[in-house]
Order: structure tokens, then C-alpha cells, then sequence
């Protein structure tokens, strides 16, 4: 059977180790929604975009008739 010498040091170990996994884990999510909202954002100025251009061809087809 492990000793209490032993098993201390072992127990401090796995602690410091699941404490910088769920440190890293917040990171890569805080990055993951920040690359989702700017893509998300990205998505909204495309569609704003496209209505202007079909509004400046529907104008443009209506002064050409």
C-alpha cells in the first residue's frame, strides 16, 4: 500500500494537473466563442451586403424597363 510520503505529493501533482487542464479548457472555450461571434458577425455584414446589392440590381432593372 502507498505511503502518506508518497501519496501527498502524488494527490499535490494530479491537483496542479486539473487545475491547468480546466484553466486551458476556459481558454480554448473563451477563444472558440469569440471565433463564433466574429464569424457570426461577418455572416450578418454579408447579408447586409447582399439585400443592398439585390436592392441597388432591382433598382437598377426598374430605371433600364
Amino acid at each position: 500500500m502507498m505511503e502518506t510520503g508518497t501519496l501527498v505529493p502524488l494527490a499535490f501533482f494530479a491537483l496542479v494537473i486539473l487545475i491547468v487542464g480546466i484553466t486551458s479548457m476556459t481558454q480554448i472555450r473563451d477563444r472558440e466563442m469569440e471565433v463564433h461571434q466574429r464569424l457570426y458577425q461577418e455572416e450578418l455584414e454579408h447579408q447586409r451586403k447582399m439585400k443592398e446589392l439585390e436592392a441597388e440590381l432591382d433598382r437598377l432593372r426598374g430605371t433600364s424597363l
